[in-house]
């Protein structure tokens, strides 16, 4: 089966978690080059994307970058994503140096208490005339 992705950038998110959607509006603002796209992971096209790349299991709280026929997950991801950003947010690449169970365990924490911190939505985001192109199906 043909990638349709091949090349691209795509961060995949919990769709309705307010914390999740506030930080990719984050990037859709900061992401000044426009590399990033975007995909919830509660959509039919994130799930036939991460089912043909075999990428199992994945849940709703764990972001996912694909970058270009690459998968990152939880603090790598963050961290990556963070280095297409552009200085001051690429800066946060030396945290690398951090063995990344450790980072991990931060990640986990806080996406375990995600949804009680900060709420979520009844919905998965929309693309709007702004983001059309941006965010995948």
């Amino acid at each position: 089966m043909v990638n349709p992705y091949k090349g691209q950038k795509i961060v995949f998110f919990d769709g309705v978690c307010i914390l999740c959607n506030r930080s990719i509006d984050f990037l859709l603002k900061k992401d000044h080059k426009k590399r990033l796209k975007f995909a919830s992971l509660q959509s039919e096209s994130a799930t036939n994307f991460l089912r043909q790349i075999q990428h199992h299991p994945f849940s709703e709280d764990t972001i996912i970058f694909y970058d270009e026929g690459r998968i990152f997950t939880k603090s790598t991801a963050v961290l990556k994503i963070a280095g297409y950003l552009g200085f001051p947010y690429s800066a946060f690449a030396v945290l690398s140096i951090i063995p990344g169970p450790l980072r991990d365990w931060l990640y986990d924490y806080i996406a375990k208490n995600r949804l009680r911190w900060f709420g979520k939505r009844d919905t998965c985001r929309m693309p709007d005339q702004e983001t059309t192109g941006r965010i995948i199906g």
